[in-house]
C-alpha cells in the first residue's frame, strides 16, 4: 500500500561530526559530488551521490541496495514520490548505515530509486539527510561542509 511522504522524519542521527571538516568539489561542475558509504547485511558500497537540496529524500540505486543485501522488492513500505518523470511507486528501505560528509546516520530510510546512466551518480543525497545540521557550500573555494 503506497502512502505520501510525510515532510518531518525521525531517523536516528548519529555522528556529530567534525565541525571543521570539509570537503572538495568542483564549483564548475554541474552537481556537487558527495562519496559516501553504505553499510548493508552483506557488504559496504562506496557511492557516489549527487548533493540536491531538491530532494526531500535521500535515494539509492537499486542495483547498489541488492549488492549490498537490501531486497527492494520486499521493502515493506511503497511510496509515491514525484519526480521529473512525473510521480512513481518507489520503495522505502531501512538502511543500517549512511555517511556522508563526515555524518553517520544509522536505521536511515531510503528510496530505492535508479536514475538513468546518463546522469552519471548513484543517485541523490536528499534534504532528509542534510536536517537539523549546517550545511555550508564555499563556490569560491569548491568546499562543503555539514556539522
Amino acid at each position: 500500500q503506497a502512502y505520501r511522504r510525510p515532510l518531518h522524519r525521525s531517523d536516528s542521527c548519529t555522528g556529530d561530526g567534525d565541525p571543521n571538516m570539509t570537503f572538495p568539489f568542483d564549483p564548475q561542475q554541474g552537481l556537487i559530488l558527495v562519496s559516501a558509504t553504505l553499510e548493508g547485511p552483506l557488504r559496504t558500497a562506496q557511492v557516489r551521490l549527487a548533493l540536491d537540496t531538491g530532494a526531500t529524500d535521500t535515494a539509492i540505486n537499486t542495483v547498489i541496495l541488492r549488492w549490498t543485501g537490501y531486497d527492494p522488492v520486499l521493502a515493506p513500505t511503497i511510496v509515491e514520490v514525484t519526480t521529473g518523470s512525473g510521480v512513481q511507486r518507489i520503495p522505502l528501505l531501512t538502511v543500517a548505515k549512511l555517511t556522508a560528509l563526515g555524518q553517520d546516520r544509522t536505521a536511515f530510510s531510503v528510496l530505492g530509486l535508479t536514475l538513468p546512466p546518463s546522469a552519471g551518480v548513484d543517485d541523490v543525497l536528499g534534504l532528509d539527510f542534510l536536517r537539523g545540521r549546517l550545511l555550508t557550500i564555499d563556490f569560491q573555494g569548491g568546499q562543503v561542509a555539514l556539522s
